[in-house]
């Protein structure tokens, strides 16, 4: 492991000192754990990254006709404006 000094403006040591505190960690595991979430944001020119891809969800089967889901809403929607003050 390299030793090293880094110059810190007083307000961000403030907040990082009392972040490293509260989760029982060090000045120097946090700037480490920092430099890490900040490399994987920027990784090296020419490292693949998996493409990100669009979530999807298992609805489970349950089918319900647009029509259906309109009236209920719409029921819902009257009766949460009738029980308003």
């Amino acid at each position: 492991m390299v030793r090293t000094q880094i110059q810190l403006p007083d307000e961000l040591y403030r907040r990082v000192k009392r972040v490293a505190a509260e989760r029982e960690m060090s000045l120097a595991e946090m700037t480490r754990r920092g430099l890490e979430l900040l490399l994987e944001l920027y990784p090296a020119p020419g490292t693949a990254r998996a493409a990100w891809m669009l979530p999807t969800l298992n609805g489970g089967g349950l089918k319900v006709p647009l029509k259906r889901l309109r009236a209920l809403a719409g029921e819902d929607e009257e009766t949460r404006s009738i029980r308003r003050p």
